[in-house]
């Protein structure tokens, strides 16, 4: 059955469609806007089962070296009526001090004047009696087998003017030993972690990062001496003995 339409009807179903096609085409345009905050967040979205586990553990490793250094500490004092008669006796003790210990194997670059001194005596009036004038030195002594007669000759040398201050050990020569420490930390930190691992029924994964803690250098081992141990014929004895050395690091494990 054919079907007429009026041109006045054809008008008007031409603008109903034409108003359904612009309103599709704005609610199309509007989802396709609004699809990116949808994206967004469904990937900030994370399973729990996504999420790595770490273990985080700090191991220290400890080594033991002999001190191979000794640091001499002496004092020079003279005394005279005015201040240049005691500043030169002070300087020829001092010459003397320090040729004997170049005589035994001191290297002129490991003796260092440190500090000196000059000031007034007085008497109980306040009056000045005298000057005084101490003068220090360093030695730096890197035999240990024969610093003790060293020692000896320099305090001989320089008499009753000579004072020993004090006297510090050394361990100088530590990379080997820093790098044996080094691997003992590490090898206690895997220790560690697997332990935690297991008690978490977990495996343990590949290391993360390896962060360094501040290594603990020996500190010199220092005491006093006793000049009279020296006024004899026998060498100053000196016992080394040991020094610790110990590396920490923190290392991050997988799992």
């Amino acid at each position: 059955m054919a079907i007429t339409t009026s041109p006045r009807y054809l008008a008007a179903a031409t603008g109903v469609a034409a108003a359904a096609l612009l309103i599709g085409a704005f609610s199309f345009g509007t989802r396709q806007g609004s699809s990116p905050s949808s994206g967004a967040a469904d990937a900030a979205t994370v399973s729990p089962s996504q999420s790595a586990g770490r273990i985080t553990v700090t191991g220290t490793g400890t080594v033991t070296g002999v001190p191979n250094q000794l640091i001499l500490s002496m004092n020079v004092q003279a005394n005279g009526w005015d201040v240049t008669a005691a500043l030169n006796q002070a300087n020829a003790d001092v010459r003397k001090v320090t040729s004997a210990l170049r005589q035994h194997g001191v290297a002129a670059k490991d003796i260092q004047t440190s500090d000196l001194n000059i000031s007034p005596n007085y008497n109980n009036n306040g009056v000045i009696t005298s000057y005084g004038v101490t003068e220090s030195l360093t030695a730096t002594l890197n035999r240990i087998r024969v610093a003790g007669g060293q020692i000896t000759a320099a305090v001989r040398a320089g008499g009753n003017a000579v004072s020993v201050d004090d006297v510090a050990l050394n361990l100088t020569n530590t990379g080997p030993l820093m790098a044996a420490a080094r691997t003992k930390a590490v090898a206690d930190a895997r220790a560690q972690a697997e332990q935690f691992a297991r008690a978490l029924g977990e495996p343990l994964g590949q290391v993360i990062s390896v962060t360094p803690v501040q290594q603990e250098q020996p500190e010199p081992l220092e005491f006093g001496a006793n000049p009279a141990a020296t006024s004899g014929h026998a060498a100053v004895r000196i016992s080394p003995g040991t020094q610790q050395l110990s590396v920490s690091v923190t290392v991050v494990y997988a799992t």
